[in-house]
């Protein structure tokens, strides 16, 4: 979070914006929605969390035009095609589809022979119930997801979704 979060002040400082102007740039797209905005305090104050809701940096890395691969620790390739962000079209949002995430989990753990609880015991962070609650699409938070995507060796992209909010 502190590299992301590096990298955002850098962008805006370079464009002479301040944090409110950040925020009304990023939540540009979803004017006139339903969207709730993303608040000033939510994108400066992501340095002070472990984890942040996976939307709220979704659309960040997409104003950065940047991949959620290009903040992996001792990363030094380039992004590559397949990990680019799709574009949501007007008055979209992107959103982690951790209902696909769950199924490639699931997949990969029967490949494997792993119980949920042999599974979340190899991920940090995750237990049995908080891989088992991505069935239900609940909200992925951002590093942590990263740790999945990994995990099963494929883009985050391929479990990014648009949809209206």
């Amino acid at each position: 979070m502190q590299r992301l979060h590096s990298t955002l002040d850098a962008a805006r400082t370079a464009r002479g914006l301040t944090w409110v102007e950040l925020a009304r740039e990023i939540n540009k797209p979803f004017e006139g929605t339903t969207s709730i905005p993303i608040h000033p305090s939510t994108i400066r104050g992501m340095t002070t969390k472990r984890a942040v809701v996976g939307t709220v940096v979704l659309q960040v890395l997409r104003w950065l035009q940047r991949t959620p691969e290009s903040f992996l620790t001792g990363r030094d390739a380039a992004s590559t095609a397949e990990e680019a962000l799709p574009e949501p079209g007007p008055g979209r949002v992107l959103r982690f589809d951790t209902r696909a995430l769950y199924a490639a989990l699931d997949a990969r753990r029967r490949e494997y022979g792993l119980t949920w609880k042999q599974l979340a015991a190899a991920l940090p962070g995750f237990t049995e119930s908080s891989l088992r609650n991505l069935s239900t699409g609940s909200a992925a938070g951002f590093p942590p997801v990263m740790t999945l995507t990994q995990w099963l060796r494929r883009p985050a992209a391929q479990f990014v979704r648009d949809y209206s909010r």
